[in-house]
């Protein structure tokens, strides 16, 4: 496995990779940037794909600058959004981009790790200089955005500012003189005008990864808290080690792909294990005592999994229950469908009533979400309230 390789493993896109087989080549330390609005106080597992992204790269010898947008936070990613986003107080940016870097050093190398602010070069701009830089691009340049067009066409207020907002993060590549930008795949827009920018000062253009998305414990929608498929990387280790164990053992590879430390010749190998035979669910314990060993500290991950064990498959738990498969179709089993289909509610009213209860778990996880969907492969435990359970199947 080249290092190359094991730089982008998970990658979405490289844009392009000859520029950063060659960059790789010089034998320099590269500036890697990667930019954080500070939006919400608190990182998920989601969050973590890019912060493994960036360590693998410092780990390999080069530079990572942690950009904080103090200054971009205060517009508003208008990325995805069809409507205009509140632009954040300062204050909230204060305590948030605090928050953040205390949660990123958990995973990053504090050594090798440029903590930037852009409101270093903005907050000393003009407003000329701005002027000045917005002249750079074109409103038909930002209606391409797939969002700003669809807002556009709907009939949907864009304001003004949002327009800024790739231009400034643009801009911050020029500051930095980054070699490489990577963000997840829905900043591919904004990463490409920071090649334009850089291109116009006379940079050399930055080389761009996207990554991908994480997929949430539901195994379909991307990991969100107003999902409530998220894992946070705060959760106490039993809460999270449940959380990573409840997701199914396709998707397990997926978080092994972008989520662990192991190299990709160590994962090839777990995978053939389990098609030779080995549980599933004991490669799963490997990936979930990892992840909370690196939150919570060395034999956290371990002490976790005894828990899991004596809840779950000691006394809590009966050694003899009732088996279920059921066919995923195109788009999985509804969480209700689910349940019905076990014979564990009596119809998915039931079912609904008794999530909203409180009173279904999977994998010994309370269920909230009443849209949660099992996605094909997944295996796991149902349980409604304390006596019903079942072992379920999605093929």
């Amino acid at each position: 496995m080249s290092n190359y390789e094991e730089l982008i493993r998970g990658a979405a896109e490289v844009i392009q990779a000859d520029e950063l087989k060659a960059r790789l080549a010089e034998g320099r330390p590269l500036r890697v940037k990667v930019g954080f609005d500070p939006t919400a106080p608190d990182l998920h597992l989601g969050h973590t794909v890019i912060l493994n992204a960036m360590r693998r790269f410092q780990d390999a010898g080069h530079v990572v600058v942690f950009l904080i947008g103090d200054f971009t936070g205060m517009i508003g990613d208008p990325t995805g959004k069809n409507v205009t986003r509140k632009p954040l107080s300062e204050a909230d940016i204060r305590t948030n981009a605090k928050t953040y870097a205390e949660q990123v050093f958990k995973i990053l190398d504090r050594s090798q790790t440029e903590v930037r602010f852009n409101s270093e070069w903005f907050g000393e701009m003009s407003a000329a200089d701005m002027i000045r830089l917005a002249s750079q691009h074109t409103v038909a340049r930002m209606l391409e955005r797939d969002d700003f067009e669809k807002r556009y066409r709907g009939g949907q207020p864009i304001a003004i500012h949002e327009f800024l907002y790739p231009l400034v993060q643009g801009q911050d590549s020029v500051e930095l003189n980054a070699d490489i930008e990577m963000g997840g795949t829905d900043q591919k827009f904004n990463l490409l005008v920071g090649r334009q920018l850089q291109g116009q000062a006379d940079q050399k253009p930055q080389v761009i990864i996207t990554w991908p998305l994480l997929e949430g414990t539901d195994g379909v929608q991307k990991m969100s808290k107003s999902l409530d498929n998220y894992i946070g990387i705060t959760e106490p280790a039993d809460e999270m080690f449940g959380k990573l164990m409840s997701i199914s053992d396709d998707l397990m590879w997926r978080y092994f792909e972008l989520l662990s430390f192991r190299p990709i010749a160590d994962i090839e190998g777990l995978k053939k294990a389990v098609a030779d035979g080995r549980n599933p669910r004991d490669v799963k314990f490997e990936l979930a005592v990892e992840i909370v060993d690196r939150f919570h500290g060395p034999g956290a991950g371990d002490r976790a999994r005894e828990q899991f064990i004596a809840r779950f498959r000691g006394g809590e738990m009966p050694d003899d229950m009732p088996e279920k498969t059921l066919p995923a179709g195109d788009v999985g089993v509804g969480i209700a469908a689910a349940l019905t289909g076990c014979g564990l509610t009596a119809s998915n009213s039931e079912a609904f009533r008794m999530i909203k209860q409180g009173a279904v778990k999977i994998d010994g996880e309370r269920v909230s979400d009443r849209d949660r969907v099992l996605s094909a492969g997944f295996e796991g435990v149902l349980q409604v309230g304390k006596r019903r359970f079942a072992r379920l199947k999605v093929a």
